[in-house]
């Protein structure tokens, strides 16, 4: 069985991880139904913008309020982008199987792309930021 400590992260990462899902489900359903390119451009960057607070306030949880070092952090911080960008992939993939052009199998490329392709930089800059946390933490 998990202990408590790794079933909280868990479940904080699975939260950020459905805020990224609602976000990004969100901001395309209110970018399609735009009347210009602009509304587009804006709804767009709106979710760039408020994912990258969640990613921010997902970081400073760990590293404040759960006293984390630097690699935990990135680790559960880039674990939520992982599961928030998996669950875009499947909700793009069962939006494709309604598509009238049919379901394309490659699309399944994505359930495993997508988490990567988030995961690993997101994984790089939670490391640094929070790297920078623990040092002005110490007081250096």
């Amino acid at each position: 069985m998990m202990d408590e400590g790794r079933k909280s992260w868990m479940r904080t990462a699975i939260l950020v991880g459905v805020l990224y899902l609602v976000v990004g489900i969100a901001s395309s359903t209110l970018a399609g139904a735009a009347a210009s390119n602009q509304m587009r451009s804006f709804w767009r960057m709106f979710a760039f913008v408020i994912s990258g607070v969640v990613f921010v306030a997902h970081i400073g949880y760990e590293h404040f309020r759960l006293r984390n070092t630097a690699r935990p952090t990135a680790w559960h911080a880039s674990v939520g982008v992982a599961f928030g960008a998996f669950a875009l992939a499947l909700a793009a993939n069962i939006h494709d199987l309604g598509s009238a052009s049919g379901y394309r199998p490659r699309m399944l490329i994505a359930l495993v792309a997508w988490p990567l392709l988030t995961a690993v930089p997101a994984f790089i800059v939670a490391l640094v930021l929070a790297a920078v946390l623990g040092v002005k933490r110490l007081g250096v």
